[in-house]
């Protein structure tokens, strides 16, 4: 497999797809929260669509997750900048396949805790939702890095499709 210079097209819209669901996920989960306290304490709750929008938004990224998945492997990535020190070119390596693991734990236990009524699951979706907004901080944080410390412009990657 050759190296590609940039991401497709197809990848930058599944990411910024992603994204956009994920940061619905987390803006609209009051309404999940609320029922599953009340499945939890044995009361009922009314139908709210954001609770249908929660899970199916949380399934819909674990098969969005999994086209990324796919798409990466058969198709790679674009090399780290050229001047991007060794250790942080393996702590992005390791980032970005911590997300794919992140995304789909949370898709997973989500759908168990809902689905499957599975406490430990739910207990557990609480835990990575933690660790993946640290993720996506740091993520994000790396954008303002790579253009005024390190002086590229890394994010043009995920904005203009490869030529």
């Amino acid at each position: 497999m050759t190296t590609p210079k940039g991401y497709s097209a197809t990848q930058i819209a599944l990411h910024w797809g992603v994204a956009a669901l994920i940061a619905g996920q987390y803006i609209f989960k009051d309404a999940i929260a609320g029922a599953w306290r009340a499945i939890r304490a044995g009361e009922s709750y009314a139908f709210d669509p954001l609770i249908l929008a929660h899970v199916a938004g949380g399934a819909l990224i674990l098969a969005l997750i999994v086209w990324r998945l796919v798409l990466r492997l058969k198709r790679g990535a674009p090399p780290p900048p050229e001047n991007e020190p060794g250790p942080l070119k393996t702590l992005s390596h390791v980032a970005h396949w911590a997300f794919y693991a992140l995304i789909a734990a949370m898709s997973v236990t989500g759908l168990m805790a809902w689905f499957g009524d599975v406490v430990l699951a739910a207990q557990v979706h609480n835990v990575l939702k933690v660790a993946l907004l640290a993720l996506i901080a740091l993520h994000v944080l790396a954008v303002p890095f790579h253009r005024l410390v390190l002086k590229n412009n890394v994010m043009v990657r995920m904005i203009r499709p490869e030529a």
